[in-house]
């Protein structure tokens, strides 16, 4: 298994932060690496997101758990791997929030393949946590 993780705090509210999650719609305001995107059925378990990175092929993630206004699990099945997103607001004492992004790799292959793909993928967590925060405070 190959693991990122990447935290920030932020003085939005856990629902704030879950508004801007459900529209899925509206992601390429706050993920700069985003050039389509479109969600088939609600923001709940089950559903799928179609997603494509700026000048790469669209990927197809599914909704494998949303508890609002806590997380929300995406996962990509990549034939020998499996790319799994935790995301997560977590309030925190003195009406701050903790928003954390964190990424397992999982699979035959992910000894191989995480090392190669997941810093790729992981590697905007800062930026995108960073735009997504500035967004729901405002």
């Amino acid at each position: 298994m190959w693991e990122a993780e990447h935290s920030t705090e932020t003085s939005a509210t856990q629902q704030e932060i879950w508004a801007l999650w459900a529209d899925v719609a509206g992601w390429s305001a706050w993920n700069a690496d985003i050039e389509e995107i479109e969600l088939t059925g609600p923001f709940a378990a089950g559903s799928t997101i179609r997603m494509t990175p700026i000048g790469q092929e669209p990927i197809e993630l599914r909704i494998a758990e949303a508890v609002e206004p806590e997380l929300f699990v995406d996962e990509a099945d990549l034939d020998e791997i499996v790319v799994r997103t935790i995301h997560r607001a977590e309030q925190l004492d003195g009406g701050r929030t903790r928003v954390t992004y964190h990424m397992e790799i999982t699979g035959p292959l992910s000894d191989t393949l995480g090392p190669q793909i997941g810093p790729e993928i992981s590697g905007d967590f800062p930026q995108t946590l960073a735009a997504l925060v500035e967004r729901a405070e405002t």
